[in-house]
């Protein structure tokens, strides 16, 4: 086993502390606006994914959750009239999330309102690009 310089234990430390912090001031900002919308942030969080129809399983990757827990917060969308379940095309097992009208309405004014004054807003373009890319090779390196 290899030991570390203490720097770079430091380091990762710290850079855990600030992922943590920013995770956190990102799941404080959805439920504050979530709730505004009479949502629950795991509601927020299923609409804010649903750019287009998917399964279950895809939208519990995108929101980084079990299968069970996104078929409680979808059959909770459901019964607001929010999210409808269809035949998928390909797959008679499956079934496809689907945006009512109303849920595609709300999700575009849940999308405005994460916008405004959201943890990342004081970065540029070119800032979150260049966050975005190191993050992805964070979680994406072995």
């Amino acid at each position: 086993m290899t030991t570390l310089p203490e720097a770079q234990v430091i380091a990762e430390r710290q850079l855990c502390g600030l992922v943590n912090g920013l995770a956190q001031r990102i799941a404080d900002h959805v439920r504050e606006r979530a709730a505004t919308l009479g949502l629950t942030a795991p509601q927020a969080t299923a609409l804010r994914e649903m750019s287009g129809p998917m399964t279950m399983r895809e939208l519990a990757e995108r929101m980084s959750c079990e299968p069970s827990n996104t078929t409680f917060v979808v059959d909770k969308l459901e019964k607001q009239h929010l999210v409808e379940r269809r035949p998928h095309p390909t797959d008679r097992r499956a079934k496809h999330l689907v945006l009512t009208p109303e849920g595609a309405a709300l999700r575009t004014r849940l999308l405005g309102l994460l916008a405004v004054d959201s943890p990342l807003s004081g970065l540029d373009v070119r800032e979150q690009q260049v966050l975005r890319g190191l993050l992805e090779r964070a979680v994406t390196s072995p």
